[in-house]
């Protein structure tokens, strides 16, 4: 004889690993690297730091 399957885990184990494979998957598509949120964040301070600088001083 088999042994008998818990089909409720079986099922919730189908589910997380469906869930994992859509977040892998909106990770690639949507997702951006450690040197590209570097990047803009150099750019924000630098477009920060020229704003300042523009002050008029009274």
């Amino acid at each position: 004889m088999s042994k008998p399957v818990n089909l409720n885990q079986f099922r919730k184990q189908k589910a997380r690993a469906e869930k994992k494979a859509r977040a892998d998957e909106n990770a690639v598509k949507f997702g951006r690297s450690k040197a590209d949120k570097q990047l803009d964040r150099a750019r924000a301070d630098k477009a920060r730091r020229d704003h300042d600088g523009h002050e008029v001083e009274e």
